[in-house]
């Protein structure tokens, strides 16, 4: 079973959740397209790092390039702007996970932090991703909630995993 980042539920409005997730380190790659960078990284936790030790896949893995239906993911990866990122195992800290050798891979520490996630189903084509992150959005301006920086999308399911069973989310850092 893969690891899944562990979240609170703080608060329900109409089809968005409010969470609160803990502090998590990312191996991140920026400025790359989402399938060269899914590579590096699936190179990192496959042992190719400073300790030669593989690292247990989660979920999700985040990306920034919507549309990417092309990735062979094998679990959930979490995207923000020009950046592709997959969770680390919550067993690691910025002390004990393997040093990167790749240069374009950083690992980043993310504090807790309050995040508003409307879920759906099925393929993350660009029109269906802009259509969830406009909704976010405006049940976010309903309610007065100011976002702290840009929508991020969290996959959760390998490529082969029918459309209709895929579990995504649209998630953006508010104000706690």
């Amino acid at each position: 079973m893969v690891e899944k980042i562990h979240y609170e539920v703080v608060k329900k409005m109409d089809t968005v959740e409010m969470r609160r997730y803990p502090k998590i380190l990312l191996a991140t790659v920026k400025g790359l397209p989402d399938n060269e960078a899914f590579g590096i990284l699936f190179d990192y936790i496959a042992g190719k790092n400073r300790s030669s030790r593989s690292i247990p896949m989660t979920a999700p893995v985040i990306s920034s390039e919507y549309g990417s239906e092309k990735i062979p993911m094998t679990v959930p990866v979490v995207s923000g702007r020009n950046s592709f990122s997959f969770v680390m195992p919550s067993s690691y800290s910025v002390y004990t996970i393997p040093e990167p050798v790749d240069s374009r891979m950083v690992i980043e520490e993310v504090p807790e932090r309050r995040v508003a996630v409307i879920t759906f189903r099925g393929r993350t084509g660009p029109r269906t991703v802009q259509k969830r992150t406009d909704a976010l959005l405006e049940a976010l301006r309903k309610h007065n909630i100011q976002p702290r920086d840009e929508p991020f999308l969290m996959r959760y399911n390998p490529p082969f995993t029918p459309g209709v069973l895929r579990r995504n989310e649209i998630g953006v850092e508010v104000e706690a």
